[in-house]
């Protein structure tokens, strides 16, 4: 399944298998959570909605909603995202010139 990477609340990514009909959130944890049986309008609505609305639609329309399966990012998402956080971590410190 490919992710889309969001930055909204605790959502850092999203993805949606379209033949099994199953919507995967990982959260800002390392949390997984796979929804089945989420309608391809769902997806859209969710894929589509900006940063500061997609937390809430989730929210309300995915988690309130749907029953989900947790389980952990998988460890290279898990390595890249610290690889990730240590670069600009490292640029944090730097001065400009």
């Amino acid at each position: 399944m490919e992710m889309k990477r969001i930055n909204a609340g605790k959502l850092r990514a999203i993805g949606y298998e379209l033949r099994e009909r199953t919507l995967r959130v990982e959260l800002d944890d390392g949390t997984a959570i796979d929804y089945a049986g989420v309608g391809q309008e769902t997806w859209r609505r969710l894929s589509t909605a900006s940063s500061s609305t997609a937390w809430s639609f989730y929210r309300d329309n995915i988690e309130e909603e749907f029953h989900g399966k947790r389980s952990r990012v998988n460890n290279q998402s898990l390595s890249n995202r610290a690889a990730l956080e240590n670069l600009f971590k490292a640029n944090d410190g730097e001065a400009e010139d």
